[in-house]
Protein backbone atom coordinates (compact mmCIF):
# COMPACT_ATOMS: atom_id res chain seq x y z
CA UNK A 1 0.00 0.00 0.00
CA UNK A 2 1.27 3.86 -0.28
CA UNK A 3 1.80 6.24 1.85
CA UNK A 4 2.50 9.80 2.23
CA UNK A 5 6.12 8.70 2.79
CA UNK A 6 6.96 5.33 1.17
CA UNK A 7 5.00 2.12 1.60
CA UNK A 8 3.33 -0.13 3.83
CA UNK A 9 4.05 -3.87 3.57
CA UNK A 10 2.42 -6.83 4.95
CA UNK A 11 3.98 -9.87 4.28
CA UNK A 12 2.65 -13.69 4.32
CA UNK A 13 3.17 -16.98 3.28
CA UNK A 14 0.72 -19.75 2.22
CA UNK A 15 1.26 -22.86 4.72
CA UNK A 16 -1.42 -25.45 2.76
CA UNK A 17 -5.14 -23.74 3.58
CA UNK A 18 -3.35 -20.84 5.59
CA UNK A 19 -1.32 -17.73 5.01
CA UNK A 20 0.78 -16.55 7.63
CA UNK A 21 0.76 -12.93 8.63
CA UNK A 22 4.24 -12.54 9.56
CA UNK A 23 5.59 -9.02 9.10
CA UNK A 24 3.65 -5.65 8.68
CA UNK A 25 6.15 -2.35 8.09
CA UNK A 26 4.70 1.70 7.93
CA UNK A 27 7.12 4.01 7.18
CA UNK A 28 8.22 6.14 9.89
CA UNK A 29 7.04 9.17 8.89
CA UNK A 30 3.27 7.22 8.77
CA UNK A 31 3.17 5.60 12.16
CA UNK A 32 0.06 6.20 13.93
CA UNK A 33 -2.31 7.11 10.95
CA UNK A 34 -4.07 3.61 10.92
CA UNK A 35 -1.80 2.60 7.50
CA UNK A 36 -1.39 -0.41 8.95
CA UNK A 37 -4.94 -1.11 10.30
CA UNK A 38 -6.05 -0.01 6.98
CA UNK A 39 -3.13 -2.61 5.21
CA UNK A 40 -3.97 -5.73 7.21
CA UNK A 41 -8.06 -5.59 6.91
CA UNK A 42 -7.34 -5.56 3.14
CA UNK A 43 -5.38 -8.61 3.33
CA UNK A 44 -7.31 -10.61 5.86
CA UNK A 45 -10.10 -9.84 3.80
CA UNK A 46 -8.94 -10.68 0.50
CA UNK A 47 -7.45 -14.25 2.64
CA UNK A 48 -11.26 -14.51 3.09
CA UNK A 49 -12.28 -14.00 -0.16
CA UNK A 50 -9.15 -16.57 -1.76
CA UNK A 51 -10.84 -19.04 0.84
CA UNK A 52 -7.87 -19.33 2.90
CA UNK A 53 -7.67 -19.27 6.49
CA UNK A 54 -5.96 -16.69 8.78
CA UNK A 55 -2.31 -17.43 11.09
CA UNK A 56 -1.59 -14.15 12.73
CA UNK A 57 2.31 -14.29 13.51
CA UNK A 58 3.22 -11.08 13.52
CA UNK A 59 2.39 -9.08 16.44
CA UNK A 60 0.37 -6.11 14.98
CA UNK A 61 -1.59 -8.70 13.31
CA UNK A 62 -2.30 -10.80 16.60
CA UNK A 63 -3.67 -7.71 18.60
CA UNK A 64 -5.68 -6.31 15.38
CA UNK A 65 -7.46 -9.83 15.25
CA UNK A 66 -7.41 -9.42 19.16
CA UNK A 67 -9.74 -6.55 18.26
CA UNK A 68 -11.68 -7.93 15.44
CA UNK A 69 -12.53 -11.70 16.34
CA UNK A 70 -14.69 -12.06 13.05
CA UNK A 71 -11.07 -12.81 11.77
CA UNK A 72 -10.47 -15.63 14.45
CA UNK A 73 -9.69 -19.50 13.02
Amino acid sequence: MKTEHGLALAVYHQHGDRRVFTHTEVPIEDEGRGYASQLVKEALDDTRRAGFKIQPACSFVVAYVRRHPEYLD
